[in-house]
């Protein structure tokens, strides 16, 4: 009984084995493609043509914008980086106006 039901599972877990099977052999790795016939050709053009003239149907899309009512229309704008300070040969510090000293207080040459 148990040769039986071990013979029924494997015979139901094959079966959809043999549906996957494809119709037409796939090629094999570096098979060359088989020519094809010049109406399958011409369907293939008119396939193409008919996909190009759906893309040309589908409406220009809008901004979408998910925050535009959080935010509002007059959204404050980041402030712009402050330029770098130029470095001195004594350091990173700038002068101060007139003294010649540095923040640090060493003096500038």
């Amino acid at each position: 009984m148990r040769v039986v039901t071990a013979a029924v599972i494997v015979a139901c877990l094959c079966g959809p084995a043999f549906g996957q099977a494809p119709q037409q052999p796939m090629p094999q790795a570096g098979e060359q493609d088989k020519e094809k016939t010049p109406g399958q050709k011409e369907t293939e053009r008119e396939a193409e043509r008919a996909y190009r003239r759906s893309l040309g149907n589908i409406p220009e899309q809008k901004v979408n914008d998910p925050w535009g009512t959080v935010r509002g229309d007059n959204s404050a704008k980041p402030a712009e980086k402050p330029v770098a300070a130029k470095k001195t040969k004594t350091g990173t510090g700038e002068t101060k106006a007139g003294t010649g000293t540095t923040k640090t207080g060493a003096t500038s040459n």
